[in-house]
């Protein structure tokens, strides 16, 4: 992965990415990441979706350098991933955090931030503001074995964000964390990108990547299906809705005739959209195994 230290407004370039695993005792080749190409804006919050097996969180650790691709191309604001520039400007939850759990919140948040080379003079305040940001201020002095899921989720934020990143990646975040919880994650990435963060997110909470996500790169068995907008990717050319103001029941069955006789008017034009879960099962529907009996 040679790629220059020229980022052209993208945080992340991805070109011709190919993973293979090799598996059973006869070595079988899996891919797992085919041929994908894509780039993530700077300052944006961008999800990655895809059932599972469908190569998201390998991605995710290429771009961490935690696995190695076979073949193309990955930077970070234009240095290869994997190198030390690169990893300096990235924060990382994993999908399943362990954590010491006789370490206390701010105890555990603070030995990130050193193995993270937050300059020591920097590093007390640098922990109170992350763990303030994650909601954590008050039970900063608990053993992170007391904490809950949640809290545990949110106590990953914290050691991904202490030492202030350009890039965050967050693998299946708000897993098994209550409505709440998951609200207030959705509220701290969004003043994460108000502060100019750019924010990798992979879920399978469709409804809160809808609302959450600038863009969305859709994979299946490795390949990039879709990748755009939220609302490129959702609606639906060749249709249109329209909004009317002051239609009554009269006008209804001849509208197109009647709206200029009747005083109404078109209040808008737009494409209906799907739901980004319609449009995943969509998507990926054909590569689904059989129910069994």
């Amino acid at each position: 992965m040679t790629m220059s230290a020229t980022n052209n407004g993208f945080a992340v370039e991805i070109k011709n990415l190919v993973k293979d695993f090799r598996v059973g005792i006869r070595g079988v080749k899996l891919r797992a990441v085919d041929n994908l190409t894509l780039r993530v804006p700077e300052n944006c919050i961008y999800g990655l979706i895809g059932p599972n097996g469908s190569g998201k969180s390998t991605t995710l650790k290429i771009l961490l350098g935690l696995t190695t691709p076979t073949s193309g191309e990955c930077s970070l604001y234009g240095h290869a991933a994997g190198s030390m520039a690169a990893r300096a400007l990235s924060g990382y939850l994993p999908e399943a955090p362990y954590f010491y759990r006789h370490l206390s919140g701010r105890e555990l948040v603070h030995f990130y931030a050193r193995i993270s080379l937050v300059p020591p003079s920097e590093i007390e305040e640098r922990v109170d503001n992350v763990l303030a940001i994650v909601g954590l201020a008050a039970a900063a002095s608990r053993r992170t074995g007391t904490y809950s899921k949640g809290m545990l989720q949110r106590l990953g934020l914290a050691q991904a964000l202490v030492h202030d990143p350009k890039l965050v990646i967050l693998d299946e975040p708000t897993a098994g964390v209550d409505p709440v919880g998951s609200a207030d994650f959705g509220k701290i990435l969004m003043e994460m990108k108000q502060r100019g963060k750019t924010v990798i997110i992979c879920s399978h909470l469709l409804g809160q990547m809808e609302e959450l996500c600038d863009r969305v790169a859709m994979l299946d068995k490795g390949r990039l299906v879709i990748e755009g907008t939220i609302d490129a990717v959702l609606s639906r050319p060749g249709r249109r809705t329209l909004t009317v103001e002051g239609l009554d029941d009269e006008a209804i069955a001849a509208v197109e005739a009647v709206l200029a006789r009747h005083g109404a008017r078109i209040e808008s034009i737009g494409s209906p959209r799907e739901s980004l879960e319609k449009l995943f099962l969509e998507k990926t529907a054909a590569s689904q195994p059989p129910e069994q009996a």
